[in-house]
Formats: structure tokens, C-alpha cells, sequence
């Protein structure tokens, strides 16, 4: 299967393509389809590392690694006033389900042999996932192998988060396409998590151009609404053709651009909603600024791409408030996907 990730700025097509191969046949797809089990490059034979090459190439990796950014200011604070932020929908999804289903920090693996290798020691791990040092019988080589952990098989956006799970990382990157079969894929689950009601999750998630304000602002109960801003950002980037739509130098820096074009009226009723107030010195950089209008982003370049259903639909995903925006379900059911509705119909009526 030819997988490619699919690139925002790419994704225009000619006026001559299928009417369903268009940015929003590519997006309701992506609202539907399963998620790939593993990236492209998983289907490639597992490569064998010797462990001084692969000791080096971790001592290499460490030196170039950037150092953490120590914060320059705070982000906001919430107020004991501040009301807890509930899902939409499917806030009970796991606990309707058994605790085994969403408690993977208590998972026991009973590992056996992996595809003919033997297991010498082990390396790391992470939240999906189990790095060991092996090798082949009969053979000097050693290997390393990575063992992911048995979570369910999901589909992207609607179904994982009716099974209690929000991506958390959202964007072109983690969307492969097969363009030949028409399938679409959402990848990557490293960051995902399974949401229960009133619990604060880690800020430090998503892409910063995908960042939703709710992180850029640490509220942290926040909930499955996160990917459909990352989502909207995303449809924004591909119907403007700005990519990427948000481009902030930073975390502070990525707010300030989301207030320049949604305004701060709204942002400042948002914190005040959920009982946040920004730090000074934040408030400061992000300053006033008024709403810009959608056609301010409308050029000869991309008003062929542009209806009252596409801006509309966007207006609804960019939304400071979580709780306003749609959820994938909704999304789906929105009149800019009508004419892939009709294609879809006419297809299956002349079969």
C-alpha cells in the first residue's frame, strides 16, 4: 500500500479532479477512517543495530538535542471561581468500560519470543511501547526491538473518541494517504489518552501550530474538543493555503498570532469563563487586538477552494471555547460535506 503524509499546502487539486478527491473529500475521510496500525516505514524490514553503533548513535543524539526552554513567564492561573470543564460527549466512555480497558500503567505483558529473536536486555520504554536489546539465534548481530503494547485498533476521529480516547496530535504529518485506493489513515498515537471527566491531563501535547488555546493557556481539564481545533487548523491551512495557518515562534508567540486573528474580545471571556487569568507579563505580549474577518485570508490564489459552507465551517472549529466547538460527529454532518454526500450516493445508485 503506497502511503504518503498528506501536506496541507499540497492538497488543493485541479478544478478537473473528482469532486470527492477534494479538500473536503479528504477531510471527512479523515473524520471516518481507520487508524494505520503503524507508520509507512514499519512495513520495512526490522534493521539490525550492533550495540556500540547504537550506544554512539545514542550519545550523538543526546549532544545535538536541544536543552529545555525555561519558561519566561507564567501562562494563567485558575481561579477557585473557575468552573470544571466537562466533554460534550462521550464523557463516560470509559467508565462505562473495565478498568483494563484504560488503565494501561497497570498492563502486565507476557512476552514471548518476537518473530524469531531472543531478548538480551532491555533499553527503554514509553507510554505504547517497549525497547529491547536482542539478537537472532545462529547469529552475532544483534538488533533492536520495539514492542508495542496491545492497545485496540482505532478510527480516526468520531470513533477513538467514543472509545474514551483523545489523539492529542493531530496533524498533516500523522495523516498518510493512499491516494490509489482512496484511504486515509490517522497515525502516530504516542500522545494519546484516555479521557475521564474532571481529570487535568499534561499541557505539553500536540504540535505547536496545532495547539488549541486550552493548552496554550494550561487549562488542563480539557477533552476530545482539543482535536478538532487541531482539525480546524489544519482545514484553515488547506482551504487558505497558509501552511501553517497559526505559525508562532513559540508557545507564548503561537497565542499571540491566534488572538490576532480571532480577536481578544472573545479570549478574554473565554478565560474568564473557566476562571483563568493570564499572567501579566503575558498579557502584555498578547495586547489587544479585534477579530479579523474569514475574507481577509481570501486570495486569487485560493478562492477556488472557498464557499460559505467552507469559511463557515471553519468559523465553527476555531473556537476559543471548547465547548463551542463541534464535535467529530457533528463536524461530519456539516453542509460543506454535502457535495461528497451526493458523490458517494450517485456512486453506490449506479453500481
Amino acid at each position: 500500500m503506497a502511503w504518503c503524509a498528506l501536506r496541507s499546502r499540497v492538497l488543493p487539486l485541479p478544478a478537473s479532479a473528482a469532486t470527492a478527491a477534494a479538500p473536503h473529500g479528504l477531510l471527512l475521510r479523515f473524520l471516518l477512517s481507520a487508524a494505520a496500525p503503524r507508520h509507512a516505514h514499519h512495513h520495512q524490514r526490522r534493521r539490525r543495530v550492533a550495540p556500540t553503533a547504537y550506544a554512539a548513535a545514542a550519545a550523538a543524539a543526546a549532544e545535538e538535542a536541544p536543552l529545555p526552554m525555561t519558561p519566561r513567564f507564567g501562562r494563567a492561573t485558575r481561579l477557585l471561581r473557575g468552573p470544571a470543564s466537562v466533554a460534550r460527549v462521550y464523557a463516560d466512555a470509559n467508565t462505562q468500560r473495565p478498568k483494563e480497558y484504560w488503565d494501561y500503567e497497570s498492563l502486565d505483558i507476557q512476552w514471548g519470543e518476537q518473530d524469531g529473536h531472543e531478548v538480551l536486555r532491555k533499553v527503554g520504554k514509553g507510554k505504547y511501547s517497549e525497547v529491547f536489546e536482542g539478537f537472532r539465534p545462529g547469529s552475532d548481530e544483534r538488533c533492536i526491538i520495539k514492542i508495542l503494547k496491545p492497545v485496540k485498533k482505532k478510527k480516526a476521529l468520531d470513533y477513538c473518541h467514543s472509545r474514551g480516547i483523545m489523539h492529542r496530535d493531530v496533524k498533516p504529518h500523522n495523516i498518510m494517504i493512499d491516494h490509489e485506493k482512496r484511504q486515509l489513515r490517522l497515525i502516530d498515537w504516542g500522545l494519546a489518552e484516555f479521557y475521564h471527566p474532571n481529570m487535568e491531563y499534561n499541557a505539553r501535547v500536540a504540535s505547536r501550530c496545532y495547539k488549541g488555546p486550552e493548552l496554550l493557556v494550561d487549562l488542563l481539564d480539557y477533552d476530545y474538543s482539543l482535536d478538532l481545533w487541531s482539525l480546524g487548523c489544519m482545514f484553515a491551512a488547506m482551504i487558505f493555503r497558509l501552511d501553517p495557518f497559526f505559525s508562532g515562534q513559540d508557545n507564548y508567540d503561537q497565542l499571540v498570532k491566534i488572538t490576532e486573528v480571532l480577536g481578544t474580545e472573545d479570549f478574554y471571556e473565554y478565560l474568564d469563563k473557566y476562571g483563568l487569568q493570564l499572567d501579566q507579563q503575558l498579557e502584555r505580549l498578547v495586547g489587544r487586538h479585534d477579530r479579523k474577518p474569514w475574507t481577509t485570508f481570501v486570495s486569487d490564489r485560493n478562492i477556488h477552494l472557498l464557499s460559505h459552507e467552507a469559511i463557515d465551517l471553519v468559523d465553527k472549529l476555531l473556537r476559543y471555547d471548547h465547548q463551542e466547538r463541534p464535535t467529530a460527529k457533528e463536524t461530519m454532518a456539516h453542509p460543506y460535506f454535502n457535495p461528497v454526500r451526493s458523490f458517494e450516493s450517485s456512486r453506490k445508485n449506479s453500481q
